[in-house]
């Protein structure tokens, strides 16, 4: 199979040193990806930390923004040759949209680096759009799509009661679905013969891998 792997963390500029990002380094998606390839698998992988990658049998692709990722999983998902892509990436919510002291708003586009005379700043944000819903919807992929969802101190059933409803909405076949708080240790994978299973992440590649290659050859079969 031809597989595409995202990875990683996307960075939102507020001018050109600054940025809002959160704090994941794409090391899941990484060994997802190496596993993949150590499988014979043809693997790219979009990712915002290449520096972690071992293996030269991945294509690697470096993004550092939201806007960067988007280009690259356009001109590369419209094109039609992957069997599967693993969203793994934690992409930005939220974009900024300008910056506004007591006195003035800031245009972005014109800024090079803030200045730091205003005693306060106030940046808007504005709602991204979701780059896993356009996988399917925008760029017509029909392949085996997997996404991930992480959620932040929520319980184990509260979690899988949002894992289903927000794979559907995107159209995936799979999903895998953790905490912040679990995430070293566990996640959520399905659906599975209808159902989710708590796996180890040590585990998640190889289930991942194994549940994607049976999906496509029912497919191809079938």
């Amino acid at each position: 199979m031809h597989l595409l792997v995202t990875a990683g963390n996307t960075q939102a500029p507020i001018d050109r040193v600054r940025c809002i990002t959160n704090i994941f380094t794409g090391r899941t998606g990484t060994s997802i990806a190496t596993r993949a390839a150590g499988s014979g698998h043809t693997v790219a992988l979009f990712t915002s930390h290449p520096e972690i990658v071992r293996s030269e049998r991945i294509e690697v692709h470096a993004y550092r923004t939201f806007d960067d990722l988007r280009s690259l999983m356009a001109n590369h998902i419209a094109g039609g040759h992957f069997d599967a892509v693993v969203h793994c990436a934690a992409v930005s919510d939220y974009l900024p949209a300008g910056v506004f002291s007591a006195d003035r708003a800031i245009a972005l586009a014109t800024v090079g680096k803030l200045k730091s005379d205003a005693p306060e700043l106030w940046i808007k944000l504005v709602r991204a759009p979701k780059l896993v819903d356009m996988i399917r919807d925008e760029w017509n992929f029909r392949g085996v799509l997997v996404k991930f969802k992480l959620e932040v101190g929520a319980g184990e059933q509260d979690l899988l009661a949002i894992a289903e409803p927000s794979r559907r909405q995107s159209g995936a076949d799979l999903m895998v679905a953790n905490t912040l708080e679990g995430m070293a240790d566990w996640a959520y994978f399905g659906p599975l013969a209808g159902r989710y299973e708590r796996i180890t992440r040590p585990e998640l590649a190889d289930r991942l891998l194994e549940a994607i290659e049976a999906i496509h050859e029912g497919r191809r079969n079938g």
